[in-house]
C-alpha cells in the first residue's frame, strides 16, 4: 500500500493541469447547458464539477487529513453513492461562480496538506501519496465522462487550449493519418500468463488486483479494431434485422429500441452514411474506428463476421505478452503498455484529446504490440466477451463502490480512448460499463473461432 502511483513531486503539477482542463471542459457552457436534459447515461454538469471537488475533499482532507467538512451540507449534495442519480438535477446545488469558488478552495487546500503529511498512513496503511493520486484519476475518468455528455447532448466540441505539461509532446507531426492498411489477425500463442495489476510500478485500482495466474489456449485476434466500413457492411446486409446474429438479451434491446444501425448514423440517399460527431453531422468515414456500438452490437457484428469478441484475459495477453526467444512459447517479462514499458507519448498513442477524435485504426506503427496488434491503447475504448468480475482474491480499498457494486451486471472494455488521460491508462487497467450503453467511445476487435 506504501506505492501508489506517479511521484509526490509530480502530483501538485499533475491536479493543477488535471483541473484546468476541466474547467476547460465546462467554461464555454452557459448555465442551461450545465444543468441540460434529464437522462440516465449524464450527469447535470453543474452538479459533476461540484462532485469532483467534493470527492477530493473527502478523500484527503477529511477522510486522510482528518479536516472537518468545507461545506455543511456538501454529502448531501455531492456524495455520488448517497445522492440518487435521478436526483441531481433537483438538488439546491451551488450556483455556478460558488461551485467553481469550492472547487478551488478544496485545490488549495489539498496543494497545502500534501506536503506536511507525506508520510502518514490511515488506519488501512494506506499512505497520503495513494489519496492523493486516487483523486486525481477520478477528476480524469470524469473529465472524460464530461466529453461524453458534450456529445450526448449535442453541444460543440470541447475547446481544449491547455498546454499538457504531463505527457511528452514530440515536434514532429504526431497521430499521423498515414495508414498501413494493416489487415489480418496476430497469431498468440497459448500459455501461462499472469493477469492483473502487481500495483508495484503504477497505481492500482482494487479490480486491477491481484495479479494471478492463469492459462490461455493459443488465438488468433484482429490486429487493428473493427472500422467504420467494416461496421456498414453489416449494417447494409441487415444485421440489425437478422435475430439469428443477436444474443436473447441482445435482440431484446434491439427491439426495445428499435435500433437500425449505430446510434449517431444515418443515412443520406442509397449510399452516403453520415456519423454525429458533437453538434455536427460528418460523412462516416471508413478507416476510423466504428464507435458509440453497445456490447450487443459488437457481438452480434461478431456472429454475422463468423468471429467472436476477445476475452479480457486474451485481450491483455495480446497487449503485454512477449514471444519466447524460440519464437513458439511466452517469455515470462510482461509489458505495461503494447510497445514496452515508457509512458504513451504521441507516436505511440491518441490519447489527452490530442486529436480530439479519432483517428485511423492502423496509424502510428509505433503503438504495435510484440505480435502486431495495433493501437490496443488510446483511440478507442474495446468492448471484450468477459462480465467484469473480481479477481481472485479481491479485497475492496478505501474507495468501496468504485468497483464491488458493479460486478455481475457489467462488460469489460480495455484499452482506453482519445479522450482517456495517458495517466490513467495501462494494460492492465479494466473499465466496466452496462453491455446497453452507446453513448461512450467504444468499439471493438474481433478474434478467430477455435476450430
Amino acid at each position: 500500500m506504501a506505492f501508489t502511483g506517479i511521484a509526490h513531486a509530480q502530483i501538485i503539477e499533475t491536479l493543477k493541469e488535471t483541473r484546468a482542463r476541466t474547467l476547460e471542459l465546462v467554461n464555454d457552457l452557459n448555465d442551461e447547458q450545465l444543468i441540460g436534459l434529464r437522462l440516465p447515461i449524464v450527469n447535470p454538469l453543474l452538479w459533476e464539477i461540484g462532485h469532483l471537488a467534493w470527492f477530493q475533499e473527502f478523500w484527503v482532507l477529511r477522510h486522510f487529513g482528518r479536516q472537518p467538512p468545507i461545506l455543511t451540507h456538501g454529502d448531501e449534495l455531492y456524495d455520488s453513492a448517497r445522492v440518487a442519480h435521478d436526483t441531481r438535477w433537483d438538488l439546491p446545488l451551488l450556483e455556478r461562480n460558488e461551485t467553481l469558488a469550492y472547487m478551488q478552495r478544496v485545490l488549495e487546500r489539498v496543494m497545502n496538506q500534501a506536503g506536511d503529511e507525506a508520510g502518514l498512513t490511515d488506519s488501512e496503511g494506506y499512505n497520503q501519496n495513494y489519496f492523493l493520486n486516487l483523486v486525481l484519476l477520478h477528476e480524469q475518468m470524469h473529465d472524460e465522462a464530461i466529453t461524453y455528455t458534450r456529445h450526448t447532448l449535442s453541444y460543440s466540441p470541447p475547446k481544449i487550449a491547455v498546454v499538457n505539461k504531463v505527457r511528452p509532446v514530440e515536434q514532429d507531426k504526431p497521430l499521423s493519418q498515414t495508414a498501413d492498411r494493416l489487415t489480418g489477425d496476430a497469431q498468440i500463442p497459448g500459455g501461462k500468463f499472469i493477469l492483473g495489476n502487481s500495483g508495484k510500478e503504477r497505481f492500482a485500482f482494487d479490480n486491477e488486483e491481484l495479479a494471478h495466474e492463469i492459462e490461455i489456449p493459443s488465438f488468433a485476434i484482429s490486429k487493428t479494431a473493427v472500422t467504420n466500413g467494416e461496421f456498414q457492411h453489416f449494417v447494409e446486409d441487415g444485421g440489425y434485422r437478422r435475430s439469428g446474429l443477436w444474443s436473447a438479451e441482445g435482440w431484446q434491446w434491439r427491439t426495445a429500441v428499435m435500433a437500425e444501425r449505430p446510434v449517431y448514423w444515418r443515412q443520406e440517399g442509397n449510399d452516403r452514411w453520415l456519423r454525429r460527431n458533437f453538434d455536427e453531422w460528418v460523412a462516416l468515414d471508413e478507416p476510423l474506428p466504428v464507435i458509440h456500438v453497445n456490447w450487443h452490437e459488437a457481438n452480434a457484428y461478431c456472429r454475422w463476421a463468423n468471429r467472436r469478441l476477445p476475452t479480457e484475459a486474451e485481450w491483455e495477453m495480446a497487449a503485454s505478452a512477449e514471444p519466447s526467444a524460440n519464437g513458439l512459447g511466452l517469455s515470462e517479462n510482461k509489458r505495461a503498455f503494447p510497445w514496452g514499458d515508457d509512458s504513451p507519448t504521441l507516436k505511440h498513442a491518441n490519447l489527452d484529446w490530442c486529436a480530439v477524435g479519432c483517428i485511423p485504426v492502423d496509424a502510428l506503427a509505433m503503438s504495435d504490440s510484440a505480435f502486431g496488434c495495433r493501437q490496443m491503447i488510446g483511440n478507442v475504448w474495446e468492448w471484450t466477451a468477459s462480465d467484469f468480475q473480481p479477481y481472485p482474491g479481491f479485497v475492496a480499498g478505501p474507495y468501496k463502490e468504485y468497483s464491488e457494486p458493479w460486478f455481475g451486471n457489467h462488460k469489460v472494455l480495455r484499452g482506453g480512448c482519445w479522450a482517456t488521460r495517458s495517466r490513467l491508462i495501462h494494460n492492465s487497467y479494466r473499465n466496466f460499463y452496462t453491455p446497453d450503453r452507446r453513448d461512450v467511445w467504444a468499439g471493438f476487435r474481433t478474434c478467430g473461432l477455435q476450430n
